[in-house]
C-alpha cells in the first residue's frame, strides 16, 4: 500500500478531532498516530518512495507534539523562538516597514 500525501492529511485529520473530544485539548493520539506512521517507515520505506518525507522529519512532528505547547516547540525547532517571541518579532519589523524606520 502505498502512502498518499492527501492519505496522511486525512487520518491526522482524524486522530486530532479524537484528541480535541476532552474538555482540554490533548495530542496523545497524534502522538501515538505519529509514532506509527515513522515505525511504517522505517520498516517499509518503499511505501513512501512517492512522498518527500525523512524518518528524521518525522522524529521532528513527534517531538514537537510531544512537547508541552507543540507549537511553541515548532517555532524553536525553526526559528529559534517561541511563538509569542516570534509574532512580537514580526510585529515590530511591520511596524518598522509601515513607518520608514530603519
Amino acid at each position: 500500500m502505498m502512502y498518499t500525501k492527501e492519505m496522511i492529511f486525512n487520518e491526522f485529520k482524524e486522530v486530532t478531532k479524537k484528541d480535541q473530544k476532552k474538555k482540554k485539548e490533548i495530542f496523545t493520539n497524534r502522538i501515538e498516530y505519529l509514532k506509527c506512521l515513522k515505525e511504517d517507515f522505517d520498516k517499509n520505506p518503499k511505501y513512501f518512495s512517492n512522498l518527500k518525507i525523512t524518518s528524521q522529519q518525522l522524529q521532528n512532528l513527534i517531538d514537537d507534539w510531544s512537547a508541552p505547547k507543540p507549537i511553541d516547540a515548532f517555532y524553536k525547532r525553526i526559528f529559534g523562538m517561541t511563538f509569542a517571541e516570534k509574532k512580537q518579532q514580526e510585529e515590530l519589523e511591520y511596524f518598522i516597514y509601515e513607518n520608514g524606520e530603519k
